[in-house]
């Protein structure tokens, strides 16, 4: 199976994309975990989807997303702030946001750097940033990031694997230091969708592998 490009793997997945899966139901418990909270606070969504998440995210005193796939993008009816836009450019004055969150995204980027400056730059002094990314010990057990379009089809999308010591190395030189850290594991929680798509036997091999990292930081330096 020829992995994807991000850009591409997307266009194909957004018709079937708010379907929960085992990798999103964790890493939103684990993004839980983490107790950023964004109650009157301006949060910004890099790499919003559909807008899922930020149509579950209830409080906020402002709702911004933006996705390099226009046809995600596209998939929302709520009347979200929602706008195209690549992770190391954003569209955004430095401050503009309190809560950023960048959630199963930068695995998707060859080179992080740019992309941690960027979310450093546009959220204020004392604010958070959410990070989530695929496991390094679910990639070894051969995990690969992959999707089943509409039409059943399965597809992979282009994935780096990087460690927690990288991603806090790298976020440390954009201005952000670490909070907290959380780890989504497979667990009975998501036995039912292992089910469901025929892949019990694969839950039963798998269960109590780390699957979904997250990572909370602090903006410590303009």
């Amino acid at each position: 199976m020829t992995a994807l490009p991000a850009r591409d793997g997307y266009r194909l997945w957004a018709p079937s994309y708010e379907q929960e899966t085992a990798v999103s139901l964790l890493e939103r418990d684990a993004v839980e975990a983490l107790g950023v909270p964004v109650a009157g606070r301006r949060l910004l969504d890099v790499g919003c989807g559909t807008g899922r998440r930020l149509r579950e995210t209830d409080g906020a005193a402002l709702r911004v997303g933006v996705d390099l796939t226009p046809e995600m993008l596209a998939r929302d009816t709520s009347g979200l702030t929602l706008s195209a836009a690549d992770a190391r450019a954003l569209p955004f004055a430095d401050a503009s946001f309190d809560v950023v969150w960048c959630r199963l995204v930068l695995g998707h980027v060859g080179e992080v750097g740019a992309a941690y400056r960027e979310l450093a730059r546009v959220c204020s002094a004392g604010g958070s940033v959410v990070v989530t990314d695929f496991c390094v010990e679910a990639s070894a057990a051969g995990h690969r990031r992959t999707f089943r379009d509409a039409r059943g089809a399965v597809h992979e999308l282009e994935h780096h694997t990087r460690s927690a010591e990288a991603h806090v190395a790298t976020a440390s030189h954009a201005g952000l230091a670490l909070a907290a850290r959380r780890v989504g594991a497979v667990d009975e929680r998501v036995e039912p969708l292992y089910a469901a798509a025929g892949r019990s036997a694969a839950y039963a091999e798998q269960r109590g592998l780390p699957l979904v990292l997250a990572l909370a930081f602090r903006r410590v330096r303009p």
